[in-house]
Formats: C-alpha cells, sequence, structure tokens
C-alpha cells in the first residue's frame, strides 16, 4: 500500500499544485459535511431517542415513522428527493430561503442529518431500553423523577453502550458523504472525478482517494478505542 501511494505522489504529471488543492478543498468539504451531520444528528437522535422509548404508543410510533423511513430507503434516493424537491416547493424560488435551498450544500446537509438521525435514534433507543432494572428501581429509590433519572442515570448509561454502535455510524456517514458528488460538491470523490476527467487517470485518482478515506477511517477507530478505553474504565479489573 506504502509503495503504491508513493509512485502516485511520484507521478508529477497527475499530482501537480491544482490537483493537490482540489483535493484539500474536497477533504475540507468531506470533513465539514460528515462533521456537522454528525453534530446536528447527534442533538437530534438523543431526545427522539427518549421520545422512541416512550411508553406512550403514538409517541413511540410517530418516531418509529421516521426512522422507518430514513432507515428503509436508500440515502441517495433521499438526497435525490430533498435536492430535486424542494424546488418544486410553491413559492420557494420567490422567498427569503431560496438563497439558502438554491446551493447543493444545505439540501444535501439536511439529508445526512435526518439519515443519520434516524439510525442514531434507533442505537440509542436500544441502549435506553437495555438499561439494567436496578438502576432504574436505585434511581427511584433515591427520590428521582422519571426525568431526573432519564438524565442522570439512564442516559449517562445508555450513551456508554451506545458507542460501539456509534462508532460504526460514524465511519458509515464518512463513506456515505461521498455521494455527495451526484448533487455538484466537490468532495473527496468530487474531487477525484475532476482529476480523472482532466488527466484520464482512474486508478490514480480514485486510489488516491481511497488511501485518504482508509486514513480517515483508521483515525476514526483509533479515536473511538480511546474514548471507549476512557468511558470504560471502571469497568476493568483492578491491578
Amino acid at each position: 500500500m506504502y509503495e503504491m501511494i508513493e509512485n502516485l505522489l511520484a507521478s508529477n504529471e497527475i499530482f501537480t499544485l491544482s490537483t493537490v488543492l482540489t483535493y484539500w478543498d474536497g477533504l475540507v468539504m468531506t470533513v465539514q459535511l460528515t462533521f456537522m451531520s454528525l453534530i446536528i444528528g447527534l442533538l437530534l437522535a438523543i431526545p427522539l431517542a427518549v421520545l422512541r422509548a416512550s411508553d406512550n404508543f403514538f409517541v413511540s410510533r410517530s418516531v418509529w415513522i421516521f426512522t422507518y423511513f430514513f432507515r428503509g430507503t436508500p440515502l441517495l434516493i433521499q438526497l435525490y428527493i430533498i435536492y430535486y424537491g424542494v424546488t418544486y416547493i410553491e413559492g420557494i424560488q420567490d422567498s427569503m430561503f431560496w438563497p439558502i435551498v438554491r446551493e447543493a450544500f444545505y439540501p444535501c446537509l439536511l439529508a445526512f442529518v435526518l439519515n443519520t438521525a434516524a439510525y442514531t435514534t434507533e442505537i440509542f433507543r436500544g441502549a435506553i431500553v437495555a438499561t439494567p432494572r436496578g438502576e432504574i428501581e436505585a434511581a427511584k429509590a433515591y427520590g428521582m423523577s422519571d426525568l431526573g433519572a432519564m438524565r442522570r442515570i439512564i442516559l449517562p448509561s445508555a450513551l456508554r453502550r451506545a458507542l460501539p454502535a456509534y462508532s460504526n455510524e460514524v465511519i458509515f456517514m464518512l463513506h456515505a458523504s461521498s455521494i455527495a458528488s451526484v448533487v455538484t460538491i466537490i468532495d473527496l470523490t468530487g474531487a477525484a472525478r475532476d482529476v480523472y476527467a482532466k488527466y484520464y487517470a482512474p486508478f490514480e485518482a480514485f486510489t488516491f482517494v481511497a488511501a485518504i478515506y482508509l486514513s480517515l477511517t483508521f483515525m476514526l477507530v483509533y479515536g473511538f478505542k480511546q474514548w471507549e478505553k476512557r468511558w470504560h474504565r471502571h469497568l476493568r479489573p483492578l491491578s
């Protein structure tokens, strides 16, 4: 792998200053889209997960419909529906929101946010439901209200259990962000397409981008491993 990357970088025809800047801009766009989608999706998913785990049938079922749709349809189709469908909203082109929604970035961000929020909601919902009954009874015996127990006992415990599954969702969103290029956004994959179109070198362009995605994934895996060790250090046996 390292020899292949060195050979690619040694090609002066492909890796000029302009192409390096193209890849850099694509990397910045990929990281920006992924990071913003995950942060906003996480902020939406936590309250939705609490509602999804509710004993109220109508509240829980309403959140289930949302998660079922976005988990049951391809992200690419969701992106197309939001990107192209928003232009058909009556009066949108004459409204104050048109300068925002006409840019590809924001419909794409919305699609990514809703998709990751749906998956993260179900991940956290499963962790909440799996909370040991003894922890809940101990909170009630201590005099905590349902809201207090959720905030101080159930959610912190659930977030720890959900961390391994959530790390997979983060990596999935990083890889799924590559479809942003189909709506004219120049992310890493879009940058590789531009380089390919300019130099007719698909192998070099896409292999280099694959190496960048691999490096980003490695950093995410390492970061979550360290985070998991820190959060679960109380479970390690004493030496």
